[in-house]
């Protein structure tokens, strides 16, 4: 081999080994952390659209605050269930959750998350959250709790499964229903002639199958993802439960943050409701086809009827406080 070729050989392998050592300080150069970040908890699977509106809502933060906050979603109850996720947050071991009627534990006025026959339709729920109410309910949940209410997600509305068709109250004579272990709900049905009974949902499908239970209620998500259209026939209207959901952030998370990022935050907490809310309304009508396809069929119902019977018993469980924003909403 010449000199020539011999230095060119020597000059290859310095460049080589130069690029190599250039490649692996590359890769132990850590990367550069946020600034702050915010660990969001919730309950749903990574399916769900609200997994999907919490995804939407990282990737929003994340490009708005140039990197300076990660967000960093926990779906599937990782980091605990709705109550201990509540809870971490109030420690500071967790910054975010999706939270209901739960909160009435420490806010009574939460409790108007999920009152029966509170709200007739989606525009006078809209028009409670979006308003004075819906701030009252608010300011008493960061009091009480020190989280805070980004936004919102109204909830599909719990409907009445069973295998014959309940068009009024005096179809319910008799009907042993499963429902939730919630007082308010179990006086509801009494008051509207049906025999409720408090039932872990895991037992649900088993004792409808062998004739324990003859019908249950719930929104048409729980409706399919339970597979209940395999026990039961018809899908009645009720309608009796609209509600809605926050998305809520820990108040000494969200105040140790600069202005210029809560303002991140909150912008990106309103463009995940938009976003939110194209997915439930189409998931709404996939759900009602789905459940059809599956051989259920839909029944309308008076729910005037049902509504005029349940509300006097409704209003007696009521405490003073909560009772006054019932009737505050009702004439919305």
């Amino acid at each position: 081999m010449s000199m020539r070729q011999l230095s060119r050989l020597r000059l290859s392998q310095l460049i080589g080994a130069g690029v190599l050592a250039a490649g692996v300080l590359a890769m132990a150069t850590p990367v550069q952390a946020a600034d702050y970040t915010l660990k969001f908890g919730h309950l749903a699977n990574e399916q769900n659209i609200w997994n999907k509106a919490a995804m939407h809502f990282k990737e929003e933060v994340e490009k708005n605050s140039d990197g300076r906050i990660e967000v960093q979603v926990y779906p599937n109850e990782q980091l605990g269930n709705e109550m201990d996720v509540i809870n971490s947050i109030q420690l500071g071991t967790a910054d975010m959750t999706i939270t209901g009627e739960s909160l009435q534990n420490w806010a009574p006025k939460a409790a108007m998350m999920a009152v029966p026959y509170a709200f007739r339709d989606s525009e006078q729920l809209k028009k409670a959250v979006d308003g004075d109410i819906g701030s009252e309910i608010e300011a008493q949940i960061t009091e009480r709790t020190g989280l805070v209410p980004l936004t919102w997600f109204e909830r599909g509305a719990r409907e009445l499964t069973a295998n014959r068709e309940i068009k009024t109250p005096e179809d319910l004579d008799g009907l042993r229903l499963r429902v939730p272990n919630v007082p308010l709900f179990v006086d509801t049905w009494q008051a509207l002639g049906a025999r409720p009974t408090p039932m872990a949902f895991s037992e649900v499908f088993t004792s409808l199958q062998q004739g324990t239970i003859d019908a249950q209620e719930n929104p048409l998500s729980l409706i399919e993802s339970a597979s209940l259209s395999e026990v039961q026939k018809y899908v009645n209207m009720t309608n009796h439960v609209r509600s809605w959901i926050y998305v809520v952030i820990g108040k000494r998370k969200l105040d140790s943050m600069p202005d210029d990022l809560q303002k991140v935050v909150r912008d990106a907490a309103g463009d995940m409701q938009s976003y939110e809310r194209t997915l439930f309304v189409e998931d709404q009508k996939r759900l009602e086809k789905a459940l059809k396809d599956k051989g259920m069929t839909f029944v309308e119902v008076d729910t005037k009827a049902f509504a005029d019977k349940a509300m006097p018993a409704i209003k007696k469980a009521l405490d003073p406080e909560q009772t006054e924003l019932l009737e505050r909403i009702e004439k919305l």
